[in-house]
């Protein structure tokens, strides 16, 4: 398929009561408004195309972008295309999801979510927070670097409250990922869930809330599943 005809797919797809949904969430024109589950059926068909993706994000449709990470090769994204993706991305929320999940697919994940956590742009370090909390969910332990995510749950309990909306949301969920995703770090991410407290994020106009991390942990724990890995950091 080419990129005109999986628009004109994706336009007949669209509907105007998801559009204000997503809208709702962030998306900015052009956005016709696709359920997910009608992108992965195109998924399905596409399977993985390095240059289709690319091409589909380049669009600026936030449907066709969300798509183009559902179908990119993660083992083929470089560096640049990846910085390219959080430029470009529809918005913020395409920053935590779709760019996040390729970035930590790929053989730069770490490298690039320790440079962009750093930034003063809060699209771009909300991405860097995100694309940790995926490398942690789908690594094994023994890839990660213990000692620097310790050193980085110290860094969220010293600056979580002074970072901007989405950084802190972004800050809360590596906390549970954390605690959650790798067994040797539950007790340390415990700590600073308690020492930060309360999570205050703007959600906007929606239902969406900031989920309480030391809960969270708590009942993964109850269900027996910490350090359980996931097998894909996008869905």
């Amino acid at each position: 398929m080419t990129v005109t005809e999986i628009i004109t797919q994706l336009e007949d797809l669209g509907s105007e009561s998801t559009k204000r949904v997503l809208m709702n969430h962030g998306a900015r024109e052009p956005v016709f408004g696709v359920k997910i589950a009608d992108l992965k059926v195109l998924q399905k068909q596409i399977k993985t195309d390095y240059q289709l993706a690319l091409d589909l994000y380049d669009t600026g449709n936030y449907d066709a972008q969300y798509l183009a990470g559902l179908i990119a090769d993660a083992d083929r994204m470089t560096k640049k295309d990846l910085r390219r993706w959080l430029s470009k991305a529809n918005c913020i929320t395409h920053c935590g999801t779709v760019v996040a999940g390729v970035t930590a697919e790929s053989r730069y994940g770490n490298e690039l979510a320790l440079e962009w956590i750093t930034a003063s742009r809060e699209a771009k370090a909300q991405t860097g927070w995100t694309t940790l909390s995926n490398l942690i969910s789908i690594k094994d332990d023994a890839d990660l670097d213990l000692p620097e995510l310790k050193r980085l749950l110290k860094q969220v309990a010293q600056t979580i409250h002074e970072q901007p909306n989405m950084v802190r949301y972004a800050m809360n969920g590596f906390v549970i990922s954390t605690g959650c995703y790798v067994s040797g770090l539950t007790d340390a991410a415990l700590r600073t869930a308690e020492k930060i407290g309360t999570v205050s994020v703007d959600m906007g106009q929606t239902a969406c809330k900031v989920p309480a991390a030391v809960d969270y942990i708590h009942k993964v724990q109850q269900r027996g599943t910490i350090g359980k890995k996931r097998k894909t950091a996008r869905c």
